[in-house]
This record gives C-alpha cells, sequence and structure tokens, in this order.
C-alpha cells in the first residue's frame, strides 16, 4: 500500500463525504493541509480573511445546498474568533466539520505560542469534538465525525489537527461514508390514531418550522394545511422559507411578543407542530405564550423539541415529507365530506386575512405615507422586493430596517430566504458568500444592516476575488437602532450613549470599492428601485448603500 501524509488522507475523505469546497483561513498549523491541496485540485479552498467569516461561508453553504461543508482555522486564536459563528451553526442545526491545526503533540507542554487545548474551547458549541492523535485514526474519526454531522439534530463537529499527524506519512484504508437513514415512517396504527386525533378538532392551527426546509416538505406542509383546512404561521424565529408564503393556508411568522402569541393561539382548538422549534422567546415576560388547555401534536426528528416547554398529546417521531404523505391520504380517507365541508369553511374565511391579504394591505398602507426625503424602512423594504427577480435568493439581517420583509417577500421554495437565526450579528455578509457557491445559477442579494455589516464586513474581499454574483444591500440608519428601541421600550430612556455609528460616518462605498466591489449610494426609492433591478441583472459583486430614516 502507497503512503500518503496525514493531510492528504484528511482531505481524500472530506471529498469521499461529499465534500467540494473548504472554507478557511489558513496559519502555520494548517501549512500540512494548503501544502496537500496541491495534489486535491479536485477540491475548492475558499480563504476568508476572519476565522468567524469562514465558518459563516460555510455555514451558509449547507443551508442552502443540504450538504455537509467543511472549515479549517488556526489554532487557539483562530478557534476562540470563530465560535460566535459556530454557535450560529448550531443554532440552526447545520451539518458542519470545523477544524483547527494543533502544536504537535508533546510540544504543547512547553506551552509555545498560540497554544491552548482546543477540545475544551470547542465543546459547548458543537456535537461531538475530538483531536486525532494517530494517522492511522484519521479515516475512523473524520468518518465519525462525517455522520453524527449528518445525523439528526443535524450540526457542527470539531476535530483538533495536530501538525505531526498531518506531516506523517502512512498508508491506510480510507474507509466508507456512513448516514443514518432519517426517511423514517410512523406506523400505520401511529399515523391512523393521529389523523383521528386531528379530525376531532374544529379549527386546528399548523406552525411549520426548520425541518420543512430540512426534509424538503414544502409542498407536503401545504397539502396537508388545505385538506385539514388549518390556519399556518411560521415559528416565531423564522429564519427559513418554512412555508410557501402565498399558499391559502398561510398567515405568516408568530411573533416574539407573548401576549400577541397568546392572543393568536387562542382562537384554536387544536395546535399540530411541523419540525418547528416552539414558541422560543426573545426576552422574559410574565405571560405565558401557550394558552391553557390547547391540544398539542408534534411532528418531527427532533424529540428534544417535543413536549420539551408544553406536554404534547402526541409526539411522532417521523420525517416530514414521508410522514406528510402518507398521512394525508389517511385523513382524506376517514374523514370523508366532513372533512372537505370543514377545510372549504376554513379556507374561505382565511382569504380575508391570511399572510396575501395582509400583504396588501401592508402595500396600500406603505404607498399612502408621503415620503419625507429619506427612506422609510418600509418603503425601502418595499422597493427592495419589488426590484428582486423571482428566482433570487434573499440573505436577510435587517434587524430593524427591514423587519417588514418576511410580511412583503414570498418564500417560493426551500431555499429562496435564509434569515440570522440565533441573533449573532455579523452572519449575513459571509453566508451569502456561501449560499451563492452552493446555487451557482441563481442571484443572490444578502440585505444587511449598517451596524450588522461592520462585524463582518472582510466577507466582501472573498466575494469580490471569487466575482460572484451578490448583490449587497446595506441599509445605513447610522446607528444600533434595536438598542435604542429596546432602551426606550424597556427603560422609557432616550439617552441613547454608545449606540451611533456617527463622527466619522461610515463610508459603506469606500469600503466596499476598496475591498473590490462596485459600489453605489441610493437616497431615493425610485433611484434604490432602478440601481438594484440593474445590479442584479449585470451580476455582482456589488453593493449598494441607502441611507435609511433611523428616527425612534
Amino acid at each position: 500500500m502507497n503512503t500518503e501524509s496525514g493531510a492528504s488522507i484528511f482531505l481524500s475523505i472530506l471529498k469521499d463525504e461529499g465534500i467540494s469546497h473548504i472554507f478557511g483561513n489558513p496559519g502555520t498549523t494548517e501549512l500540512p493541509i494548503m501544502n496537500a491541496l496541491d495534489d486535491h485540485r479536485d477540491l475548492t479552498y475558499v480563504l476568508g480573511l476572519q476565522e468567524s467569516i469562514v465558518v459563516a461561508m460555510a455555514d451558509g453553504f449547507s443551508r442552502a445546498s443540504g450538504k455537509l461543508s467543511a472549515c479549517n482555522v488556526h489554532v487557539a486564536p483562530g478557534l476562540g474568533n470563530a465560535i460566535g459563528s459556530i454557535y450560529n451553526a448550531k443554532f440552526t442545526g447545520t451539518p458542519m466539520i470545523v477544524t483547527a491545526g494543533q502544536q504537535e503533540q508533546g510540544h504543547g507542554l512547553t506551552e509555545p505560542l498560540l497554544y491552548d487545548p482546543l477540545i475544551p474551547i470547542a465543546q459547548p458549541v458543537v456535537k461531538w469534538a475530538s483531536e486525532i492523535n494517530r494517522a492511522d485514526d484519521l479515516p475512523r474519526i473524520i468518518r465519525r465525525a462525517a455522520k453524527v454531522a449528518m445525523a439528526p439534530p443535524t450540526g457542527p463537529v470539531f476535530l483538533s489537527l495536530p501538525g505531526d499527524v498531518l506531516n506523517q506519512h502512512t498508508g491506510v484504508d480510507i474507509g466508507a461514508v456512513t448516514r443514518v437513514e432519517t426517511r423514517v415512517l410512523p406506523s400505520k396504527g401511529v399515523l391512523e390514531d393521529l389523523a383521528g386525533r386531528i379530525l376531532q378538532s374544529n379549527k386546528p392551527l399548523v406552525i411549520c418550522g426548520d425541518e420543512v426546509v430540512k426534509c424538503d416538505a414544502l409542498v407536503q406542509a401545504a397539502n396537508f394545511s388545505e385538506k385539514i383546512g388549518a390556519a399556518v404561521y411560521q415559528q416565531t424565529v423564522p429564519y427559513g422559507s418554512h412555508y410557501l408564503s402565498d399558499h391559502i393556508c398561510f398567515h405568516g411568522a408568530l411573533s416574539r411578543d407573548q401576549q400577541q402569541v397568546r392572543n393568536v393561539l387562542g382562537d384554536y382548538d387544536l395546535l399540530i407542530i411541523l419540525g418547528a422549534d416552539v414558541l422560543r422567546m426573545s426576552v422574559w415576560s410574565e405571560i405565558d405564550p401557550m394558552p391553557k388547555n390547547l391540544p398539542i401534536l408534534q411532528i418531527g426528528l427532533l424529540d428534544w423539541e417535543m413536549g420539551k416547554n408544553y406536554p404534547t398529546e402526541r409526539a411522532i417521531y417521523g420525517h416530514l415529507n414521508e410522514t406528510l404523505n402518507s398521512l394525508i391520504p389517511i385523513l382524506v380517507n376517514i374523514g370523508g365530506q366532513r372533512l372537505r365541508a370543514r377545510a372549504k369553511k376554513n379556507l374561505d374565511e382565511f382569504e380575508k386575512n391570511n399572510w396575501s391579504a395582509q400583504r396588501l394591505r401592508l402595500v396600500k398602507k406603505i404607498e399612502s405615507v408621503k415620503s419625507k426625503g429619506i427612506l422609510s424602512p418600509d418603503l425601502f423594504t418595499l422597493r427592495l422586493v419589488e426590484a428582486l427577480p423571482d428566482d433570487a435568493i434573499v440573505v436577510h439581517e435587517g434587524l430593524t430596517s427591514t423587519n417588514c420583509l418576511p410580511n412583503l417577500l414570498a418564500y417560493r421554495d426551500r431555499y429562496s430566504f435564509h434569515g440570522f437565526a440565533s441573533g449573532g450579528i455579523g452572519w449575513a455578509l459571509p453566508a451569502a458568500v456561501g449560499v451563492q457557491i452552493a446555487q451557482k445559477s441563481r442571484p443572490v442579494c444578502a440585505v444587511v444592516g449598517d451596524g450588522s455589516s461592520m462585524y463582518s464586513i472582510q466577507a466582501l474581499w472573498t466575494a469580490a476575488h471569487l466575482q460572484l454574483p451578490i448583490t449587497y444591500v446595506i441599509a445605513n440608519n447610522g446607528s444600533y437602532k434595536i438598542l435604542k428601541q429596546r432602551l426606550k421600550s424597556f427603560h422609557n430612556n432616550e439617552n441613547f450613549i454608545g449606540m451611533d455609528l456617527s463622527q466619522p460616518n461610515i463610508d459603506f462605498v469606500g469600503l466596499a470599492r476598496s475591498l473590490g466591489l462596485e459600489a453605489r449610494r441610493c437616497s431615493n426609492p425610485d433611484d434604490f428601485y432602478d440601481t438594484l433591478s440593474h445590479l442584479i441583472r449585470k451580476g455582482g459583486p456589488n453593493l449598494i448603500e441607502v441611507r435609511i430614516d433611523g428616527s425612534i
């Protein structure tokens, strides 16, 4: 058997696991990998200029492809820089292998520069973490890492790669891929029981979550809700296309206001949860968002979520695509004419206040407000949506400037929308790079606030370096507006300390041009619409800075 370096074996296994791109920011401990890449030209190395950025790129790639991704960072400081983005990936359940080069084994005893044990740093934010101590163990550990990352609940894993292991030459069988079969289907008896319980209700409500995306069950979720005449809401943190927006049953996303959610849920007699993170809120309230005695049914692969905070009558472990495809004909058969009549009655009522009806009223309201010389956040968002082609993918991190985006942008497929989920800002600029690499044929528009963008502005360089067709839109209100809003709301205080991005003002056009992008500044709705339409058609990388009303 021919011998190879540990680094070359590592890359061979990654390729066999389906990885096509490595997102990285290397240092001296990663040089063995960089050296071995010369013999693996079918792997693409995507360079990012900071460690949290490369993890966010990998995150975007996985979310937009459904595939495993890989990224590498440099020893302890690099891993430390990456932790925030790994946390984001953990929150969204993004399958990725994160690696960091480590000092040669034994050398750590001398506490060299940049050294610290890596496993304790990574463990809190990953599913599994391990250090590879022998080149012969590379196949077993990397294969295990890939399997763990891809098995529900999916998520990031971490591997520490000592330099002596990467440089060691050995002959070893690289093994084979293992994937856990997740297309689990409950038994016919379980489905019949579930159908019977659903048919007992008169006014059911469905909450859809991210598993709808991961299981490619958008069509199934729509068919299911239509057959039973159920109103549908997205989970309270809507960071993906969890339902088809223009479907008659869709009513939008639940808010994170406990009283509002309680008022919504109180109108229904059965709550059906499809792969959702149930009622996750932002801040504490003495009001429980869940009405008393509302029965709950849950279907999905994340058993941790089932009955986590509220008792669940029936918790069904099953793949949403497979389960709904089998459940629907059972419901139709058992429910018969009674179910059809109930569904029709409910659907007729939905037309008055579903997402589409709400959108029409919102558009009229936005258009009726006269401009005061500077774009309002709502008018900015409306012109943005109007300018985008139907096949555009939106990557969203406009905390306040575009908070009405989910009420205006139609989700047309499982990959059409990606929003930041965990609250860890700085995600969108680099995530858009990964999204576009995963969806090469579609234009990508990343909508980001001015404050958020400065957490990861270096990502623009990678977009320019690779000449990716991404259009970045920076909504500039000159502040951390969300902090101002909450200081005023929570403490009735308008003395905004440390919340303004001025003196000097940030020149996003100048920044973007210095990093290789074509960049323009817009100041009115028509100019913004025309500019965005043009740049999207032209391709990227581009950036538009838009001054937005920042008043509180």
